[in-house]
């Protein structure tokens, strides 16, 4: 039925390209921002979801720096270490080479020691990162803890998990007291046989004995070398496999991040090609929607001819 009061063809239409118009504005906004939940009126579970694990990944960011300057840390100390012990096998040469040889010769092998431990005060006072220096360190207790995970469970409750070396184990100089004062150090504590530290070899005063009582005197200082490098060779295997965890965490998160990246976009991501093609048909259907309308209003202009012929 054709009315002049109501044009029920022009109204359909026009809802119609009201309808075409508002999915298109949509499919617009998604290929524009690349998202198909971009707020949560979008789709609500989803973009709850999506949010959270983008939090969750921002914390395994900060975790991932932890990490990193934590491995900067640790490096820096086992290159130390590693230095350290060589030095100190060549201050044990030197000294087998003092008992060896004569008196004459001990001022010369005492002078080549002073230079090596000097270079020990310098390898070691030199090996800080970030203001941090794991080798020379002071204190009874004390430990360096490097975050390693960032821990949520489904109440909500955070915690926190860190990898931790303990400085008595790895400390090589003792920073709170000076030489020839014993130290709490691997370098700088009094051997238990020879009553002299590294860090204060003196040839010509093996405690003030000579004859028998002299090679006695060597053998002991050879013996807390000995187990100073004992004690160094342990604290580089606690540093090494400090090392060797602290990269498979770093890499272990690098990984995470990318997993809950790839679930993120699995949930809010626009399918662009989709998208594209259905750009393309609401463009047409939005043409035929506005032609769909001129020729319902064209027939009502009709109507209205009639009566004026």
């Amino acid at each position: 039925m054709s009315s002049i009061m109501t044009n029920a063809s022009a109204m359909t239409a026009l809802q119609s390209l009201s309808a075409t118009n508002k999915a298109l504005e949509q499919t617009q906004a998604r290929i524009s921002t690349g998202y198909r939940v971009a707020d949560a009126s979008d789709n609500a579970a989803y973009w709850s979801i999506a949010t959270t694990m983008r939090s969750d990944n921002q914390a395994n960011s900060v975790v991932q720096d932890a990490l990193g300057l934590g491995a900067g840390k640790v490096d820096t100390a086992y290159t130390a270490m590693n230095s350290a012990h060589t030095v100190v096998d060549k201050i044990k040469q030197k000294v087998l080479l003092a008992k060896a040889s004569g008196i004459e010769e001990r001022a010369k092998i005492q002078a080549e020691i002073d230079t090596y431990v000097a270079q020990l005060r310098d390898s070691i006072g030199g090996a800080s990162y970030a203001g941090s220096n794991l080798l020379q360190t002071t204190g009874a207790t004390g430990k360096v803890s490097i975050i390693s995970a960032y821990n949520r469970d489904s109440g909500g409750a955070v915690s926190t998990t860190t990898i931790d070396i303990e400085f008595t184990n790895i400390r090589l100089i003792d920073s709170g007291v000076t030489p020839p004062a014993a130290g709490t150090g691997i370098l700088d504590t009094t051997g238990t046989a020879s009553g002299v530290s590294i860090l204060n070899i003196d040839l010509n005063n093996l405690g003030g004995v000579t004859g028998a009582d002299e090679s006695t005197k060597f053998d002991n200082l050879l013996t807390d070398i000995e187990s100073a490098l004992g004690k160094m060779t342990n604290a580089a295997a606690e540093l090494g496999a400090a090392k060797a965890r602290i990269d498979m965490q770093k890499d272990f998160v690098s990984k995470l991040m990318d997993s809950i990246e790839k679930g993120v976009g699995q949930l809010v991501d626009a399918d662009m090609n989709k998208e594209s093609t259905r750009l393309q048909a609401l463009q047409v259907q939005q043409q035929l929607g506005i032609q769909s309308l001129s020729i319902a209003n064209t027939n009502s202009q009709n109507i209205l001819a009639l009566f004026k012929g």
